[in-house]
């Protein structure tokens, strides 16, 4: 990881806050998720259940991208441009200047043991606009949703990944609530191989278990790749 405190220092400005404003509400900024720049860069990539399923355009409350660090995020008003529900991802098109837009990597060449690293905003509705930096190994490359061993134990959810299934990077780092959608890079070149996810994925594989472990996911960032393309932005 010789390189990683410059990697960190190149790509933190790429790295972005996912979440509503209402500037009637206290706070006005609601923080929920991570997200990061790509493309053109004014395209953003998150998890698709990062972005809240009702905003209140009546109480003029709008989807948000935040960018800075601290306590007083700006705050670009964003939409929707395509969405992956079976991958969990979504890109978004943000006003405004162009930020620095993230490399992305092969997801196809990443190898059981090989170190990554991500960035995002744990718990970041409690801590605010302050990036985070985790790292360690793929520890597996896995099916997104576990075979049960009895009709009963399975939802609906893991039904529709059982019927089409694909394989998601199990991480030996740990990622908490507000990780989602952060980009998981080589430490050495930025690159982004994948999208980390706290939800949708252990939805898949571990509600079958008494004790859901603090193991991470992430899904392949070809997923990703693959909007962009439908985008017209690779």
């Amino acid at each position: 990881y010789a390189d990683l405190p410059d990697t960190i220092k190149r790509t933190q400005s790429s790295i972005v806050g996912i979440g509503t404003v209402q500037k009637t509400r206290r706070p006005p900024a609601k923080l929920v998720g991570t997200g990061f720049v790509v493309g053109d860069g004014r395209h953003v990539i998150t998890n698709a259940h990062v972005i809240p399923k009702e905003i209140d355009t009546a109480k003029l409350e709008y989807l948000a991208v935040f960018t800075g660090k601290g306590n007083n995020p700006k705050a670009r008003q964003a939409v929707k441009v395509k969405i992956d529900e079976a991958h969990d991802l979504v890109l978004l098109r943000i006003e405004g200047a162009p930020l620095p837009a993230m490399s992305l990597g092969e997801s196809s060449r990443v190898r059981e043991g090989e170190e990554y690293a991500f960035t995002g905003f744990p718990l970041g509705a409690v801590f605010g606009l302050h990036p985070v930096t985790h790292r360690g190994i793929v520890s597996a490359i896995t099916p997104i949703a576990l075979q049960a061993n009895a009709a009963s134990q399975l939802d609906p959810a893991q039904i529709r990944r059982l019927r089409s299934p694909y394989n998601v990077f199990q991480l030996d780092a740990t990622a908490y609530p507000g990780n989602s959608g952060s980009p998981l890079y080589h430490p050495d070149t930025g690159a982004v191989v994948g999208v980390v996810n706290m939800v949708f994925v252990k939805e898949g594989r571990e509600n079958i278990l008494a004790k859901p472990s603090g193991i991470s996911y992430a899904i392949p960032i070809r997923y990703a790749r693959e909007l962009l393309k439908k985008a017209g932005l690779i």
